[in-house]
């Protein structure tokens, strides 16, 4: 099907047609490409492929057609015109991050962000590119950092782990209103499911595909979104020399975690949504941070610009460290790993995992506190994984 013909289609169908190169074999599922290099036909082939005169396949680091596949997937779903696959989430943002910037340059970003993302922005500080970090919420701190070295706002939304939520259309607003400054939206947590970031005037979004994207915990994998120009002339250049490439392997699995990532995100958010209602009951659970509950403070704006609110709930115990290592040492159902996104229910310690090698003083200011709790939640039954957290939550 045509990309025009495709972009008329439901988020649902788009999931399962976009990207679709049927071989001569066939075949009614996505084939793998698992090579490393293409053959031509002649030197004359050759040369002009190599020289980009002529369209074909190269080498795996940078031309696939499984990789293909995803990218143009994950493009109709995200609205976008164009996708680069990375080999991570992080190595997505990097690719951003270089692609798009120079010594000098200066980004500003939400606080509230992965903690290795925070890392990350703070190692770019011995090439010459500066962040400060700002409250993704306060429009009025943002536009305050804002420099004429500001060339990108960064920024998770919902945030991680917190579920804070930022208004996507007024930051966008805000870096087009300077010159050369571009709108960067990490999309991990809703997915074009729940939300499409392109649509509320953003320029680029990046996932981590190992997350909702695969949605089985099975496969390491990243991606840009944006327009097919800064794909060309930003970001190809860089995957062809530096080479954070997806697997063709990989990407397969992507292919066909997108298959089903609009009823998988439907039924994490219904369940989501069912406990962190319950959540907000329990006499030893301090707060509930969950965009879906009516007394979170962007809850209005979630429902403006996400169809859900998404499958990840936090929350804090009344007590410190002691009391949420409890709960997380005590569910059954749950697995105690930093990832999130997985069909199994997922518990996190934020504090000593995600954003533990953070300064103390930095995941304060984040609100990362050691009685944070972070829940993935899976494709069980909503009502064993309550009856689960009821026993973990009971224990004195």
């Amino acid at each position: 099907m045509s990309p025009d013909s495709i972009a008329k289609l439901g988020l649902g169908t788009i999931g399962a047609h976009a990207g679709v190169h049927q071989t001569n074999e066939l075949e009614n599922s996505d084939p793998i490409f698992l090579t490393s290099s293409f053959s031509f036909e002649s030197a004359a082939q050759a040369a002009a492929v190599f020289a980009g005169e002529a369209d074909g396949n190269i080498y795996s680091r940078f031309t696939n057609p499984t990789v293909r596949s995803f990218e143009e997937r994950l493009a109709a779903l995200e609205a976008g015109e164009a996708c680069i696959a990375t080999a991570s989430g992080m190595s997505a943002i990097l690719t951003t991050i270089l692609g798009l910037l120079e010594s000098g340059d200066h980004i500003v970003s939400s606080r509230s962000i992965f903690g290795t993302t925070t890392g990350l922005l703070q190692m770019l500080a011995k090439f010459g590119v500066q962040t400060t970090f700002v409250d993704l919420t306060d429009m009025n701190a943002w536009a305050r950092a804002i420099t004429s070295r500001t060339r990108l706002l960064f920024l998770e939304t919902p945030s991680n782990p917190l579920n804070e939520i930022a208004d996507v259309a007024a930051l966008a607003a805000l870096a087009h209103g300077h010159p050369n400054c571009l709108l960067v939206v990490d999309n991990c947590l809703c997915t074009p499911v729940l939300q499409q970031p392109l649509r509320l005037g953003a320029d680029v979004v990046v996932h981590s595909a190992t997350k909702y994207l695969d949605g089985q915990g099975r496969c390491v994998g990243g991606a840009i979104v944006t327009t097919a120009e800064r794909i060309r002339d930003k970001f190809f250049p860089l995957l062809r020399a530096a080479g954070p490439s997806m697997s063709p392997f990989n990407a397969w699995v992507f292919l066909k975690g997108l298959e089903t990532l609009k009823l998988r995100m439907e039924a994490h958010s219904a369940s989501a949504q069912h406990i962190a209602s319950w959540l907000i009951q329990h006499p030893r659970v301090e707060r509930v941070f969950y965009p879906g509950l009516a007394d979170h403070p962007q809850h209005a704006l979630a429902e403006r610009q996400q169809r859900a609110f998404g499958g990840v709930v936090s929350f804090t115990m009344r007590g410190a460290r002691a009391a949420a290592w409890q709960v997380v040492d005590h569910t059954k159902l749950f697995t105690i790993t930093g990832n999130l996104g997985d069909s199994r229910s997922i518990i996190t310690h934020p504090a000593t995992t995600t954003h533990g090698r953070l300064k103390a003083e930095q995941r304060e200011s984040m609100g990362i506190t050691d009685s944070l709790v972070r829940l993935s939640i899976g494709l069980e039954d909503a009502a064993d994984l309550i009856s689960d957290l009821d026993q973990a939550l009971g224990r004195n």
